[in-house]
């Protein structure tokens, strides 16, 4: 380790040594100016501590190629002071090195300190002790709050200047953020929000990072701070200043994950029109939320109900893997986008319309011109004219015209290919001594039900949970012992729980009777369930558990959880009831297994035997395993599992809950890109486990002697575990004639592109070469990747002709076009899809 410190330090050294950025960054009513220069810049997120850091050179190469200018980040601040003035920069948590990382690369950095994220991220990036401080109100014109703010905001800022990193520096930091849609919510504070807004913005600017700040979602955001727009589409956004840059630091690539929930799902094509009608309507700043989305590690994913995978359906996906053709066409998109840099940055657009949903917007400065043409319809193709030329624009598409006269690209027709992902299972090879039985690779230990810890405590009443736990576990003990020597032997009563959320398990004298949970847009749970009872003396064990802290909304941090009650005993048979709730109740903070060290498979208690118990409560599993070969990123599939939290060689690679299981209802094959995109419009997944996957980074597995443990909540088989490693399925394109041109073939001269043809391209990844032909037809073929059929008319050459032009390649490029397939059906446009295989 000592010596790979070295390399790093000196690959720091070498970073800090020899990228230089900006000298001076200011802004105008256009662009981000950097020495003197308007800008056209192109953002993404990736959250470095979503990610590890044997995977940030890689992620940061893939935005580069993607053609980011810009890497955008949130701090976490209970990731970086767990506990008050105690400081964690180490591993995934080594902000500095993200950074330097991504100056490495060349890239500017959006360094979104907030400190308030919201992200999905547990209790919104707030640590929990801030919460205990005496008089403390989150978010508002708070002296405590605002004192803590500051002081964590100025540690930020002064790490970044000791490293050299802001722009004024020669760094790569060209934006800052301070409070984060707070405009969304403002109003609940009343009339303190407006001098909190104006303080948080005075002490931002007084702190001297050389840089501008940003408040997103904040319409009074005063000067000089810049106010930016969030959303699915930004392109109506107007600043509340004649005198700053139109800005967009979320566009929403897809959507997030909650247990219980269809995955979301956002089609490549309405994300390119959005892009391009706010680049088209003056934008000259957009960052994709998120370009790389990543994994909620360990307990970071809040809501409640936040899944564990934070994928977004993002450009590159949560396996550090480029999502095609989203990644594709976004590229080309933004390359089409540069072509006009010029003309963008000189003047402001020229904005007519050409007929119904149809609009124009023409850049020109002497000699430059560049256009955007828009059809807003959801619905029907338009045929323009422009400049004495006419142009087919697509429903919900954008064209885009660098001199214009020429589309170099149209948002709704894609070059890139598409790649049908899939995962390749294998059984975990847990090492075991025999093969006689299928769990002998497996060891356990009981977690006691109820109270088992030397710091339990007993109080009258129901307590709110997180004012209990202070977060330090998702897990509340909680019991009782009743004398109740009127109930009869066997007699039947129902338990009636009620709890704020999010979860529960009911145990009656030892035995689990029955569970609770909520839901991501409602945590509260309510249960009635049937029991028996002894005479005499009955232990009711409840057990009651979060799944993530509220991350959103006003006042999100005094949102409660836990079994705030009431506690009730119904239907006895004298038909009364007995009320349990101001009794005196025990309890015990986090699970034995937690303060033993189990997570790290340490512990000289292990059971091992041939008899493993399986679909059991509250049990921990331990097993060792080999990593499985190669390079391909590994994922665990928890089929068989019901609900808990795994560890990998002591990591945590966060909560599973492949039993909550998504709607039936509201999905579909294909979905209609035309129209306004919503977080429900497009999901998959119905009917199935909300994740089933589980990301199990590479760096942190050994070749061979690797431990997994888990915490098995409700019961499940370990013995059905198995690796899927993340591989390429199909590759495929489909390409019309009508297609623009490659947007990289812009170079060439006029000449030359005016005798080119639309072209199909495909690709296979590194090492590997086009091993077959899947499917290959000119003319009017039908469906989708992977479901391509013939359609009235076909070429009968077009396979021979993909055939020898691709197979044994690792990449080919063909002609769509009569001259290279001949003409099955005259007068017909005509396209060519393929789909093909690579080893």
């Amino acid at each position: 380790m000592t010596g790979r410190r070295e390399i790093l330090a000196l690959v720091f050294c070498l970073v800090t040594a020899t990228t230089t950025f900006a000298a001076t960054v200011t802004y105008d009513n256009r662009a981000i100016v950097i020495d003197g220069k308007r800008r056209v810049l192109v953002s993404g997120s990736i959250h470095y501590p979503r990610s590890t850091p044997d995977m940030w050179p890689d992620l940061i190469q893939k935005s580069k190629d993607g053609g980011l200018d810009v890497i955008e980040t949130y701090v976490f601040w209970n990731l970086h002071e767990p506990v008050r003035n105690q400081y964690n920069f180490e591993g995934r948590n080594d902000v500095v090195k993200f950074l330097k990382l991504v100056a490495a690369a060349g890239l500017y950095v959006h360094l979104r300190i907030g400190p308030y994220v919201c992200a999905e991220w547990n209790y919104g990036g707030f640590p929990l002790w801030l919460h205990f401080i005496p008089g403390i109100k989150f978010r508002t014109d708070n002296e405590p709050f605002k004192a803590e703010m500051q002081r964590f905001t100025a540690k930020i800022v002064d790490m970044m200047k000791q490293e050299k990193l802001y722009a004024s520096q020669g760094g790569p930091i060209i934006l800052s953020q301070i409070e984060n849609e707070y405009g969304n919510i403002d109003s609940a504070y009343g009339a303190a929000a407006k001098p909190y807004i104006k303080w948080a913005a005075d002490m931002a600017v007084k702190l001297d990072t050389g840089v501008p700040w940003v408040m997103c979602q904040q319409s009074d955001a005063p000067d000089p701070i810049i106010n930016t727009c969030n959303g699915f589409y930004c392109d109506q956004f107007t600043p509340n200043s004649n005198k700053k840059p139109k800005m967009w630091t979320e566009n929403w690539s897809g959507w997030f994950l909650p247990f219980g929930g269809a995955v979301p799902y956002r089609p490549v094509e309405d994300l390119a029109f959005a892009v391009a009608r706010f680049y088209q309507r003056g934008g000259t700043f957009q960052n994709y939320y998120m370009y790389h989305g990543g994994t909620n590690f360990g307990r970071t994913s809040g809501g409640p109900f936040i899944a564990t995978s934070y994928d977004y359906d993002s450009p590159i996906d949560e396996y550090g893997l480029v999502r095609q053709p989203k990644w594709g066409h976004l590229r080309d998109v933004h390359k089409a986008i540069k072509l006009c840099e010029e003309a963008l940055i000189a003047t402001d657009p020229t904005i007519s319309s050409l007929g119904p949903n149809v609009e124009a917007a023409v850049y020109k400065t002497g000699s430059v011109c560049s256009a955007f043409l828009a059809n807003i319809d959801d619905k029907s193709d338009a045929t323009v004219k422009f400049n004495g030329n006419s142009y087919l624009l697509p429903a919900w598409s954008v064209s885009i015209l660098p001199d214009c006269k020429n589309v170099v690209l149209n948002t709704a027709k894609i070059n890139s290919q598409t790649v049908i992902p899939s995962f390749m299972h294998e059984s975990l090879n847990t090492n075991a001594d025999s093969t006689d039985s299928i769990g002998s690779g497996w060891s356990w230990i009981n977690e006691p039900v109820g109270i088992s810890k030397a710091s339990a405590f007993s109080k009258l009443g129901l307590l709110e949970q997180i004012n209990t736990t202070a977060d330090q576990s998702d897990y509340l003990c909680m019991d009782i012992k009743g004398d109740e020597p009127f109930l009869q032997d066997g007699s039947q009563t129902v338990l009636h729980v009620e709890s704020l959320g999010h979860s529960l398990h009911a145990f009656i004298n030892g035995k689990l009777a029955g569970s609770g949970t909520g839901n991501s847009g409602n945590a509260k749970v309510k249960v009635d369930i049937p029991v028996t009872v002894v005479p005499g003396k009955n232990t009711i064990d409840l057990l009651s558990l979060t799944v993530g802290l509220q991350n959103y909304g006003a006042f999100f941090d005094l949102t409660g959880a836990g079994i705030t009650g009431p506690v009730k005993l119904n239907g006895l048979n004298n038909g009364s009831s007995i009320d349990l709730s101001s009794q005196q109740w025990t309890y015990q903070i986090g699970l034995q297994g937690e303060d033993s060290g189990l997570p790290s498979g340490s512990s000289s208690h292990w059971i091992s035997q041939s008899s493993l118990p399986k679909n059991q409560p509250l049990i921990w599993y331990k097993t060792n395993f080999d990593a499985p070969s190669g390079n391909a990123p590994i994922a665990l599939d928890f089929t068989g599992m019901g609900k808990g939290e795994a560890w990998v060689n002591g990591q945590s690679i966060g909560r599973y809950w492949p039993t909550y299981i998504a709607p039936n209802g509201g999905c579909t094959d294909t979905c209609n890109y035309r129209g306004a995109y919503s977080a429900n419009k497009c999901l998959k997944n119905c009917g199935k486990p909300s994740q089933q996957l589980y990301h199990v980074p590479r760096s942190w597995l050994k070749p061979s002697g690797n431990v997994l443990v888990l915490f098995e909540e409700i019961g499940g088989d370990p013995t059905q575990l198995a690796f899927a490693t993340r591989q390429t399925g199909s590759l495929c394109s489909h390409v019309s004639e009508t297609h623009p041109l490659p947007v990289d073939m812009w170079s060439l001269d006029s000449k030359t592109r005016r005798a080119s043809n639309s072209t199909l391209s495909l690709s296979c990844p590194s090492n590997q070469v086009i091993s077959s032909i899947k499917f290959a037809s000119y003319g009017t073929p039908l469906g989708t990747c992977g479901s391509f059929s013939h359609g009235r008319c076909s070429s009968a050459k077009a396979r021979s002709i993909v055939h020898k032009a691709c197979v044994g390649s690792a990449s080919c490029s063909i002609g769509v076009s009569t001259s290279t397939f001949g003409d099955p059906c005259k007068g017909v446009k005509k396209s060519l899809a393929v789909e093909i295989s690579c080893a």
